[in-house]
């Protein structure tokens, strides 16, 4: 379990795989299982789900794929066994799989074709296995079920090539007693590059909420109970309509793009990733307003942010300040402006996190009294999307007004997303 607030360790480093995972930024979460084909039941609500009813006639994970990569999106990670035990592969632990299902006559693998699309467009590979299982006796036992938590999820890690993340979700673990030691030993023998989620001996972190609004300021250091701190950083999952898997019932729940855009704001512009997730439908497919949805976040992202209007290499540093004096002029710079609302401000984290709070300034056109702060903020880390109002200037400067080491600054763009002067 992570303690109540991330703290702040400046002499605590990341691993290059841990880089390359904030690298990614946006993925897609996939809740799909037997719990589909029972639009009414809930977790834990002990109402039955035959394996009978699951026959994804449609199934195209190929689709998943594209859209995901389509909307900017670098990973997805699927439910293979979520809590109500049913696993999406043909498992030799268990009864209560695809196996047992009129689809494909049994013979069907969801896990085999999802990660057969990863491979086809590239994509990184996530994997969602829930420690907690409703349908297991022996769950009661804890050496028991750690033998069949090995077992199973050795399937998984051991038959379908390169695993990118193992997500590990916390939901009714409580009160269970685990050998996480041995389970991670095991886990990291078989997937020794895998990136695993929020339990145990963990990799990155979960944000703290399922609405996708990561803390701040977000430190890449935690502490774990049990566990020594360590660079973790942030993921913040949440959902396109009102829950994980579908429901026919809820396609007016369907999030819009501005209210989503607030959410990608909210995590990757605090230095997290966002794992939004689409629950596929009953034929197997993405529903088609949240696709579109996708796709449409997905443009607006590139639109606000695929061509900035400066970067890092025209500002002149001194010291921990970095400044830019447009050439011309009051007059000409008031008739030709450069008109910005947003700054995306990004650390080179190789060496940790030292920024501790910064603000940006500008001098506005006809303005003689000098500078003029129009934000102001604490950590920078992966990345920091700073938003203000439109603003033209004839010099614009980011001060590091604390730090606890040598600033390494990586990027300073700036972005007009609202257009030019009408």
């Amino acid at each position: 379990m992570l303690a109540q607030e991330c703290a702040y360790f400046p002499t605590l480093m990341p691993r290059a795989d841990q880089l390359a995972f904030q690298e990614w930024e946006f993925g897609l979460f996939l809740h799909f299982g037997i719990r589909t084909f029972y639009e009414d039941h809930a977790d834990w609500d002990g109402q039955p789900m035959p394996p009978e009813a699951f026959n994804p006639s449609e199934l195209d994970c190929k689709q998943w794929v594209r859209l995901a990569k389509e909307a900017g999106a670098k990973y997805l990670v699927l439910t293979a066994k979520h809590h109500d035990g049913f696993v999406l592969w043909p498992s030799r632990y268990t009864d209560y799989s695809v196996a047992s299902t009129p689809w494909k006559q049994g013979q069907g693998d969801v896990v085999r074709e999802f990660t057969d699309a990863c491979a086809a467009y590239e994509m990184k590979v996530g994997l969602y296995y829930s420690p907690f299982d409703v349908d297991m006796p022996k769950y009661d036992d804890p050496t028991q079920y750690d033998d069949y938590f090995i077992n199973q999820i050795g399937e998984l890690l051991t038959n379908y090539g390169e695993v990118n993340i193992i997500w590990l979700d916390g939901a009714g673990c409580v009160g269970h007693q685990w050998d996480w030691p041995r389970i991670f030993a095991a886990i990291r023998r078989m997937q020794p590059s895998a990136l695993v989620f929020h339990i145990g001996d963990a990799d990155f972190r979960w944000g703290g909420n399922e609405g996708g609004v990561g803390p701040y300021p977000n430190w890449n250091t935690a502490e774990y109970e049990g566990y020594p701190a360590r660079w973790l950083p942030a993921e913040c999952d949440t959902l396109m309509r009102k829950s994980w898997f579908y429901s026919s019932k809820e396609e007016h729940t369907v999030r819009g793009l501005d209210e989503l855009l607030g959410v990608y704001y909210y995590s990757v512009g605090r230095g997290c990733n966002l794992l939004l997730n689409i629950g596929p439908d009953q034929r197997g497919l993405l529903p088609e307003k949240d696709s579109q949805r996708l796709l449409q976040l997905g443009a607006e992202i590139r639109r606000r942010f695929s061509q900035p209007r400066m970067q890092l290499d025209a500002f002149t540093r001194e010291g921990d300040v970095w400044e830019h004096v447009r050439p011309g002029g009051q007059w000409q710079n008031m008739e030709h402006p450069l008109l910005i609302d947003h700054a995306v401000l990004m650390e080179d984290l190789a060496q940790g996190e030292t920024i501790r709070r910064f603000a940006i300034d500008v001098v506005p056109p006809f303005w003689n009294a000098g500078y003029v702060t129009i934000y102001e903020g604490r950590n920078i880390g992966h990345k920091a999307i700073c938003r203000f109002p439109q603003v033209a200037f004839e010099k614009i400067r980011l001060r590091v007004l604390e730090a606890d080491g040598p600033v390494r600054l990586r990027a300073f763009d700036l972005f007009n997303t609202v257009g030019e002067r009408e």
